[in-house]
């Protein structure tokens, strides 16, 4: 947690002094010194792009195949995990639909232009012109891979997620012989994790080079972007917190109160940390004690942290598109729709590790023609909307855990636990 603060400090700190730098350029020197000075500084950001695209591949791979493995043959999963799935589909919809309908209304990314400096015009003439061409064609050239190398190799995310499905299932259908394979792709997961945290070590680089390169360029005016696009973000997220718990009351009645009494510590510490993760052993003890069967908690909650994370799926859609404004990149509502699709897959198998909503991000960013670097220029405010998001994605499995229980009819009564 220690060192999870000093690179929250870093960033802060990267953050002032990119500030101060792009302050002097813009204010002293000439047009074409600036001109020059953005797109060298631009680099470092470069870099840090660079690095986290290097991770995605290899990322999704891995954990979604763990992932699909683990649930052994489909046929057996039954009937709770048919039920479990259809919550996580209608909870995961119901928030990127709310992230999409947030983020049109709210139009956070009009209070900034960055399609300008962080492009040159014929640049963004093209990312539009490949935002136009997208079609239902090119979707399914997007999604069918031909080579599972050739997509690592140009990062096409969805068709490693295709190959990764079909290669779960085969390595789940082949029982014990499976098991070495899920094993070795398990530890590979956790080294890829590693990875993201030393990543984001370079985190710092790249938001002082993109803000001394947009400041440079714009002068100190987008900061009026991180005030409305965090506050907007928090609207959606309350939104979010009263739909949830709006079904939840519906299904659990009056026990609802005693659920988020019981959930309340992992609450915190999941803000806190900005890490659903850590609270995993705490949150499987409280659903636990306030009446989920161990069998259905150990069933549901590891599949919920890669199949349910409805605060992060609404942030993904709210900066996905809020970025696309801000490049003035027009997405029409069948492109936003196909989006919504992208990052319900794309976003399957990732852990809930901090700001891994940035990898999936970056992703379909690249993918639907929209400038990756606006993810540098989000940075700064994202541990903070982080922290939001994974509380939700906490409130969200613990839901999930208790309804699919109820729906069992093995949740306990409070003089039963």
């Amino acid at each position: 947690m220690l060192k999870k603060n000093k690179l929250t400090l870093y960033i802060l700190v990267a953050m002032l002094l990119g500030t101060v730098l792009g302050y002097i350029v813009h204010t002293q020197a000439s047009e074409a010194t600036i001109n020059s000075f953005a797109p060298k500084i631009r680099l470092l950001t470069k870099i840090f792009l660079f690095l986290v695209q290097m991770i995605i591949a290899p990322l999704v791979f891995c954990t979604l195949v763990v992932g699909i493995a683990k649930l052994g043959d489909l046929k057996t999963v039954g009937r709770v995990g048919g039920k479990a799935m259809l919550w996580f589909i209608s909870a995961s919809l119901a928030s990127l639909l709310l992230g999409m309908l947030l983020v049109n209304f709210f139009q956070p990314g009009a209070h900034i232009e960055i399609g300008s400096s962080l492009a040159d015009k014929a640049e963004a003439a093209d990312l539009v012109g490949k935002t136009q061409e997208f079609s239902l064609d090119k979707f399914v050239e997007h999604v069918f891979p031909k080579s599972l190398i050739d997509a690592m190799a140009h990062n096409e995310i969805l068709q490693i997620v295709v190959f990764s499905i079909f290669f779960g299932v085969a390595t789940a259908a082949i029982g014990d012989k499976g098991k070495i394979v899920v094993k070795a792709l398990d530890a590979v997961s956790h080294i890829i994790l590693k990875m993201v945290g030393y990543v984001m070590n370079f985190a710092p680089l790249g938001v002082f080079g993109a803000l001394a390169a947009i400041i440079a360029k714009k002068g100190l005016g987008i900061f009026g972007f991180y005030m409305y696009y965090f506050v907007y973000f928090l609207i959606g997220i309350f939104l979010l917190w009263g739909l949830l718990l709006l079904v939840g009351w519906l299904i659990l009645g009056n026990r609802l109160p005693l659920l988020i009494k019981r959930i309340l510590q992992p609450l915190i510490i999941a803000f806190s940390t900005t890490s659903s993760e850590a609270v995993f052993p705490k949150l499987t003890e409280e659903l636990e004690r306030f009446g989920c069967k161990d069998k259905v908690v150990s069933f549901i909650l590891p599949l919920g942290y890669s199949f349910n994370l409805d605060g992060s799926m609404m942030y993904m859609t709210f900066a996905s598109i809020a970025i696309a404004q801000a490049s003035k990149i027009p997405l029409d509502l069948g492109t936003q729709l196909t989006m919504l699709l992208v990052l319900m897959l794309t976003s399957k198998g990732i852990a809930g590790v901090p700001r891994a909503s940035l990898v999936v991000v970056a992703a379909t960013c690249s993918m639907f023609g929209i400038p990756p670097e606006g993810i540098a220029l989000i940075l700064p405010i994202d541990h903070f909307c982080d922290m939001f998001r994974t509380a939700t994605n906490v409130l969200g499995n613990a839901l999930a855990t208790s309804v699919v229980s109820k729906w069992e009819g093995e949740l306990a009564t409070p003089q039963q636990v």
